[in-house]
């Protein structure tokens, strides 16, 4: 058989320059889409390869190879690149964590001090009530206005006499000076002189000013012992009624015993002259003299029983009447133990506020706990923006690296081409 004349293709044949394997095959890209690789393109117009043989699948099966090499390595990369991101969202979640730990326990010093600032604040505002009111004080006493002038003169001239004296012995004395100085050390004294004149004066008026308020204290003192003795008085009354409410019972007792006695013998005395009635009407015949003794009985006896009842009827408005007066007492005791109470509560809170008023080291603590608070409240508020900035950088972070549905196309895409490719070779294995 001459060559070249056999069926192509076939195993006598002689294989031209054409052949697939010796030629390069050119495919066309593959387009890439959203969801990943695309399908198989529909053959185009044109002269084609007339001849698809084992060389031609092999070279598409190269190509196909190379692409899901190529995309297969791409997504490699981004899986990597999702891993690294995941591990930065993860350690942005740890420190997200760590910052809201941080904010909860900003949050609860934060409740500590605003509890704290509102205590100081209404020690505060009690201590501004008491100063106003010692403000008042001595803003409507004349002589306590009058001493804190000269206390605040005295110690302008205290102070500009120690600086002055300051003054001279830090200036130095040179030689071309030394006259000037002179006159001037010269002036410096009389000046001081006249302020210790000055000074002088002013300590006799402050010690007569002391004086008259010593007087003043006395006076009072004599106010208050006489308040203390109209307190005795009423104290000993106190105790006398004491007595008497301690006595009452049994005086009741010994006055209802006694009024009881005294109805009795009423009964007694109305029974002996009813009996004398009867007796006068039973006696026919009765002598002048007998019925004027009988009638003078009767009158005794009946001024004993008005007597009796009158004095029934004072027992009766007495015992009514002390037994008001010990109402009374009762009500009078229990306002007195309120007011005691009440006079103590508040004697005891004046001196809790006077020392602390006192205490200025506490005031000014407390002024630079509040700067604290203060200073707290913003680094707070600065943690919560960068809280909320954090998460939603891990937000955004997170949708980007859902990678789980491209790979799973990828994943199906892969396996299309290898159930295509692995069709094609048994259709051209049965050729």
């Amino acid at each position: 058989m001459p060559p070249g004349t056999a069926r192509p293709g076939s195993r006598g044949g002689f294989i031209g320059t054409g052949g697939v394997l010796s030629s390069q095959i050119k495919v066309a890209d593959r387009p890439v889409t959203q969801q990943g690789l695309s399908g198989m393109k529909t053959g185009i117009k044109g002269p084609q390869r007339q001849i698809l043989d084992k060389s031609y699948y092999l070279g598409l099966l190269r190509s196909k190879i190379n692409e899901l090499t190529t995309e297969i390595n791409k997504l490699q990369k981004e899986i990597e690149m999702y891993n690294q991101e995941n591990s930065v969202y993860l350690s942005y979640e740890k420190r997200a964590e760590t910052l809201a730990v941080e904010i909860k326990e900003f949050q609860g010093q934060l409740a500590d001090y605003n509890m704290e600032l509102d205590t100081l604040q209404l020690k505060l505002d009690s201590l501004n009530v008491k100063k106003e009111s010692l403000e008042a004080e001595i803003a409507h006493s004349q002589l306590k206005q009058e001493a804190l002038l000269l206390h605040e003169k005295l110690d302008e001239l205290e102070s500009h006499r120690d600086q002055m004296v300051a003054e001279d012995k830090s200036m130095g004395s040179p030689m071309e000076e030394r006259e000037r100085l002179l006159k001037q050390v010269k002036e410096d004294n009389q000046e001081i002189a006249s302020m210790e004149r000055q000074l002088t004066d002013i300590k006799e008026k402050i010690n007569q000013f002391n004086e008259e308020i010593r007087q003043l204290d006395m006076d009072l003192e004599e106010h208050q012992g006489e308040m203390n003795q109209k307190y005795k008085e009423l104290k000993k009354k106190e105790e006398d009624m004491d007595s008497f409410i301690e006595t009452f019972e049994e005086t009741k007792n010994q006055e209802l015993e006694r009024k009881a006695q005294i109805e009795a013998n009423i009964v007694a005395l109305l029974e002996h002259s009813s009996r004398n009635i009867n007796r006068m009407k039973q006696i026919s015949s009765i002598t002048n003299q007998e019925l004027k003794i009988m009638q003078d009985d009767l009158n005794f006896k009946s001024t004993e029983m008005q007597k009796s009842q009158s004095t029934a009827r004072n027992l009766t408005s007495d015992s009514q009447r002390l037994q008001l007066d010990l109402q009374k007492m009762e009500l009078l005791e229990s306002k007195m133990t309120e007011e005691q109470h009440s006079l103590k509560s508040k004697i005891k809170q004046m001196m809790t506020d006077l020392e602390t008023f006192n205490d200025l080291s506490a005031l000014k603590l407390s002024g630079e706990e509040k700067k604290k608070l203060t200073n707290l409240e913003r680094k707070w508020q600065h943690q919560e923006q960068n809280n909320f900035v954090m998460k939603e950088f891990i937000a955004n972070k997170s949708q980007e690296s859902d990678y789980h549905s491209i790979m799973k196309n990828v994943n199906k895409q892969i396996a299309e081409y290898n159930k295509t490719i692995m069709d094609a070779l048994h259709s051209m294995n049965r050729n």
